[in-house]
């Protein structure tokens, strides 16, 4: 299993819900390209977030193909944000390198069809990925860069009981 596709099928098969580190990499990785004007190699993001070179190397490769980076080769090459920082939420980087964000088995929660006891439990789904949305969607690098949050992640984060983790 791959990728934020995956991670709600996860909370049924493997337990929790994880974010996997390709995406904590990947945001990382971006974020430190907001901070800078000039290209950045992929050794320096590597050394500065603390990530596996070759692994995010990859990564960099799908942020490319997903128009989140551009890069250029040569003495002065690296790589830079395809658009500003307030230009890329959270969820276009998951979807860039995960592809959808909330999928049950693979498939899209809303084409799902469910009998009996169960015959609800879409409507589960999609409130789920209507959750992750609220927050994803609404969130840019620039927001985390600044620490400027919207009040989609502050309502959460401003509730105690959001920071335990419940067993």
């Amino acid at each position: 299993m791959d990728g934020i596709a995956n991670s709600l099928s996860q909370v049924v098969q493997n337990g929790p819900m994880q974010i996997p580190a390709k995406a904590d990499y990947a945001i990382r990785a971006l974020l430190t390209l907001a901070e800078s004007t000039e290209s950045v190699s992929a050794e320096h993001l590597a050394q500065e977030q603390n990530l596996p070179p070759k692994f995010l190397g990859a990564i960099l490769s799908e942020l490319r193909r997903g128009e989140m980076v551009i890069s250029h080769r040569g003495p002065e090459g690296g790589f830079k944000l395809a658009r500003p920082a307030a230009d890329i939420t959270i969820a276009d980087v998951l979807r860039a390198i995960g592809g959808p964000m909330a999928g049950v088995r693979g498939m899209r929660p809303e084409t799902l069809e469910y009998d009996g006891a169960a015959v609800h439990l879409r409507d589960v789904w999609v409130a789920v990925r209507a959750a992750l949305r609220e927050v994803l969607e609404h969130v840019t690098l620039e927001d985390v860069q600044k620490g400027n949050l919207p009040d989609a992640v502050t309502r959460f984060t401003n509730d105690p009981d959001a920071w335990h983790t419940r067993s």
